[in-house]
């Protein structure tokens, strides 16, 4: 398969979407273990991602610059520490998928494994630590063995994309070591991480474009 700039651009136009319905859902899930506003804030990023795609991007192809600049649009709307992790994200996808207009399965692969280690380098977390990293950490070890193996991007996707909706699922009966949720201790246990959550929906979201 091959993923082309203007599906890649529709894809993040979809991300939009996403976190604009999820608002509500996601600010719910912080209000238990954080500060209440991580749906606003992937709201707010994602807004302004959209300006960017439709505007300065609008006759862009190259995945690596678009990539590039979606991680700079959102950093620069969203000043909590979410917005330097998905700006690391997509810089480091970037600089694996340089001067291609098109992502093919080996491109795809790469792309996200240096997405999803791009956050985890940037954030320092680990597994077990109720992040995002629950999440993402499953997620690209899968699409690494499955590379390893020579298997079909597509099929090995949704099998990575299993694992990391249990590293997601995970976090509920998991105490804190990172971020404001730390504090509460034991009482965060029984809640999933509305950051684990949030990058799991936006990995799910691009099963339909594979």
């Amino acid at each position: 398969m091959a993923l082309t700039s203007q599906s890649f651009k529709q894809y993040i136009l979809a991300l939009t979407t996403l976190f604009e319905e999820q608002q509500d859902i996601l600010c719910e899930l912080d209000r238990k273990i954080g500060d209440g506003d991580h749906g606003v804030t992937m709201n707010i990023g994602y807004q302004a991602v959209q300006k960017t795609i439709n505007n300065e991007l609008q006759t862009q192809n190259d995945i690596a610059k678009i990539s590039v600049a979606v991680g700079k649009s959102f950093l620069d709307a969203v000043g909590s520490s979410v917005g330097p992790l998905y700006a690391s994200g997509y810089l480091k996808a970037a600089v694996a998928v340089k001067n291609k207009t098109e992502l093919d399965d080996v491109a795809l692969y790469q792309f996200w494994i240096a997405f999803s280690k791009g956050i985890k380098d940037r954030g320092k977390a680990e597994i077990g630590d109720k992040t995002m990293i629950d999440t993402l950490d499953p997620f690209y070890k899968s699409l690494e063995t499955s590379l390893d193996k020579d298997e079909p991007f597509g099929d090995a996707f949704n099998k990575a994309l299993v694992k990391a909706k249990s590293g997601m699922d995970s976090t509920k009966e998991i105490i804190s070591n990172k971020g404001r949720s730390k504090r509460l201790g034991y009482r965060a246990q029984g809640h999933v991480d509305p950051g684990a959550t949030s990058s799991y929906l936006m990995l799910e979201t691009f099963k339909s474009f594979i």
